[in-house]
């Protein structure tokens, strides 16, 4: 049965409709509603009332009065005018999660528009018909106007979509499929394009993966405590009653579960090692500092996903048309900001782990963790490359939310940069997610010599499936396909389930 679109949408439910096809239809309570905003706005009309983007022009044009007649083509011309996008093309999913939430906010009923609009839209996801959008053009506010412009052609007949693996017109598609172009009345080509469903659908997407991304960063730091055989203590929950964060609690739990019953901190239990480096010491400090603000964005993002953020504002249960701003991505974008900063501190302490393990001199294990140094390289090259990207993060996780440059004739004077900040922060999940691989993979190598000794359950669960998909590295070979190997274990928590299954649920 099709998931019936209302007021609520939570972040699994997106999940599943945007990635795995899940069928959605409207609501009847929701239908209910969005008849009842557009009796509202076809009152207005009768009334001859001046409303902005119903009887106006847009931005700098809001003081000019459009002819009744011509409402119809304001519409469609606010539509062509605007899709204007540059760029590669934003990912299915992308668009997936963008068709969804315009249907979701649209059917909360405040937008003014008829329910044939937001079945179009459900239409298109059930049909797997996705428009294709330029990634590059918004300035988020008001909204992402480009990108949803280009979302919202086809639904007139214009522009291109991918269906059925093809790129084709859209008109060739909505032929195919039995539906004539729709005609936008009054209000309807605004109530589309104004919002934030872009950035809010990269957002989205972006919190799934790091949830996984951060169980796996544990993972990684733990399989590199038992390879460095370093001290399980830092994770005693002493130590964590003593500094309540919450992200520090979670991590240190998540250690101490993967690490349980390890025959390698056995086997050092007496040694003379005083303390760690910081990059096994800190980990709950510092991995739980990136949980705690993933932990605040998931809020911001579970309000966005349930909000209406067009304008105007069809207040029609109160008898009151608002012009505002909840078009603005400036919520969306200092949290996307602050997760691209979350994310790239993994990668900076996961890198130093790396180093820490193929150092010799830090290690006490065999040079670059190779077989026969000198004749082979072993794994030296791969924190180069760790190091390159950690780099380039540096780059990228400057905030885009602090910039701002005003558009339409400086009516629209501050704008968020929301989708250049979730653009940036998915380029930075990216690099995050092969520095976590090349530690994962330098961690197997590592625990390798110390067999016999079997390292902590979960750790041991982890080496063994890594083992399974590639082998030792006993002299140099080509290493980039196992590393894109990793990769996917990781990006699809094929990985991380696996070690789950052996101890349990990761926090």
């Amino acid at each position: 049965m099709a998931y019936q679109i209302n007021k609520e949408l939570g972040l699994e439910r997106f999940i599943s409709i945007v990635r795995n096809q899940e069928g959605v239809a409207l609501h009847p309570e929701a239908l209910e509603r969005v008849e009842e905003g557009r009796r509202y706005v076809e009152k207005l009309l009768r009334e001859n009332q001046t409303v902005y983007g119903i009887t106006t022009g847009f931005g700098k044009f809001a003081s000019v009065r459009i002819k009744a007649h011509e409402v119809t083509e304001l519409q469609r011309n606010l539509l062509l005018s605007h899709a204007i996008g540059v760029g590669e093309a934003f990912p299915t999913e992308v668009v997936r999660g963008m068709l969804l939430l315009r249907a979701q906010s649209l059917a909360h009923g405040y937008s003014g528009v008829r329910p044939i609009v937001i079945e179009y839209l459900l239409t298109f996801l059930n049909e797997g018909v996705h428009p294709v959008v330029p990634s590059q053009g918004s300035v988020g506010a008001s909204g992402d106007l480009a990108p949803l412009s280009h979302m919202c052609l086809p639904l007139i007949g214009e522009g291109e979509v991918e269906y059925q693996g093809k790129i084709r017109p859209s008109a060739d598609v909505l032929a195919k499929l039995g539906l004539e172009p729709l005609v936008l009345q009054a209000k309807e080509g605004l109530a589309l394009i104004n919002g934030t469903q872009a950035m809010t659908s990269m957002l989205a997407l972006l919190v799934w993966d790091a949830s996984i991304l951060f169980k796996t960063a544990d993972l990684a730091a733990a399989m590199s405590v038992e390879a460095l055989k370093g001290s399980h203590r830092p994770f005693d929950p002493a130590v964590t009653r003593l500094r309540p964060h919450p992200g520090a609690i979670t991590v240190a739990k998540n250690m101490m579960q993967i690490l349980q019953d390890s025959e390698i901190q056995r086997s050092h239990i007496d040694c003379d090692k005083v303390q760690d480096a910081y990059s096994l010491r800190a980990v709950p400090q510092v991995h739980g500092a990136s949980r705690d603000a993933l932990a605040h964005i998931k809020q911001v993002l579970l309000n966005e996903l349930n909000s209406v953020t067009d304008n105007p504002l069809i207040v029609w249960d109160e008898d009151k048309v608002i012009s505002a701003g909840n078009f603005h991505g400036q919520p969306l974008a200092l949290s996307a900001d602050y997760l691209g900063i979350a994310l790239a501190e993994m990668a900076n302490i996961s890198e130093r782990r790396i180093e820490q393990m193929l150092n010799p001199s830090l290690s006490g294990l065999p040079a670059f963790l190779a077989d026969q140094g000198g004749l082979n390289s072993g794994l030296m090259i791969s924190q180069y490359t760790a190091a390159a990207l950690v780099s380039e993060n540096k780059v990228l996780a400057h905030p885009a939310s602090v910039d701002s440059i005003p558009t339409s004739a400086n009516q629209e004077d501050h704008v968020s940069m929301g989708t250049h900040a979730c653009r940036k922060a998915r380029s930075i999940f990216e690099n995050v997610l092969i520095v976590l691989a090349i530690e994962i993979v330098s961690a197997a190598q590592a625990l390798d010599f110390h067999s016999p000794l079997k390292p902590g359950l979960g750790v041991n669960t982890a080496h063994q499936k890594l083992r399974s998909e590639i082998p030792h590295l006993d002299k140099d070979r080509y290493l980039r396909p196992e590393l894109d190997r990793v990769s996917s274990l990781i990006r699809s928590a094929e990985l991380v389930r696996a070690v789950e299954d052996s101890v349990g649920e990761l926090s």
